[in-house]
Formats: structure tokens, C-alpha cells, sequence
């Protein structure tokens, strides 16, 4: 759904905050003679807007560098602030993907490692099956 809302070419909108703003997802800043006035969000996609949000609501529950922004977030601005901003950082990563037409890959965890733990048992089946090792050494 978010893709056809936004579409795969990011040259339209030629920058991640054009993107948001689009949206409606960047906070707005309203600020005179040193006080801040309002910092709600712009009027923009409601669609896309409600998807990010699920999205942060999602993101924060995992073990992904979005819960850890959100538990830092939260703590600080409120509950429904911190969805809006890991929204808005959502959008910013999945700007970059399309852009680059690269796959989503977390900092925080460690692929290589999970892959040798998702196929090792494979693996040495296959080295005892062609008597690379004996079960004994397995």
C-alpha cells in the first residue's frame, strides 16, 4: 500500500524531507521572539501517514535500531511524539532504499551470524554425508 501511494521513483520527490514533508510526517516549526509555539505535524498523505505510524507502533516492539530510537524518544517528548519521529525516520530509510535499490539491512544486528545459525545443522549434515568429518567429530 505504501508503494503505491508514494511509487518507486524517488526523483520525483528528489530529497527525503521533500518526501516527508509530502507526507506530513515532519513536525512543523513555529517559533517567535525565542518561544516555540506548535510542532504538529503538516497536513499531507493521511494514508501514508497512518501506515508510518503502524509502522513505528511495530518497529518499537522489535529488536531493531527503530525500538532503541524509541525508547530514547519516549522518555524525553511522549509516547505519540516518538511514533511520529520513528515514522519519520521509517520514511527516511525507506526513501534511501528506493533511491539506491538496496535491501534493508539493521545495524544492530548481525546477519552473518544468523545465517551460520539458521544453516550450520544443514551444513554438517552435508560434511558427514560426503565423509568430510565422521558423526563422531560432529
Amino acid at each position: 500500500m505504501l508503494l503505491i501511494e508514494i511509487g518507486t521513483d524517488m526523483d520525483a520527490f528528489g530529497s527525503p524531507d521533500r518526501l516527508a514533508s509530502w507526507v506530513g510526517i515532519c513536525p512543523g516549526n513555529n517559533e517567535s521572539a525565542g518561544k516555540r509555539k506548535s510542532g504538529h505535524i503538516r497536513k499531507g498523505n493521511l494514508y501514508v501517514r497512518r501506515l508510518l505510524c503502524e509502522f513505528a507502533h511495530a518497529a518499537s516492539r522489535t529488536t531493531s535500531v527503530f525500538k532503541s530510537k524509541f525508547q530514547a524518544l519516549v522518555v524525553r517528548r511522549g509516547h505519540k511524539r516518538a511514533i511520529v519521529a520513528i515514522g519519520h525516520q521509517i520514511l527516511r530509510t525507506i526513501f534511501f532504499m528506493l533511491k539506491r535499490r538496496e535491501y534493508y539491512r539493521d545495524s544492530t544486528t548481525d546477519y552473518e551470524a544468523l545465517s551460520v545459525q539458521r544453516n550450520a545443522p544443514r551444513w554438517i549434515k552435508a560434511l558427514t554425508k560426503f565423509g568430510f568429518i565422521t558423526p563422531t567429530n560432529a
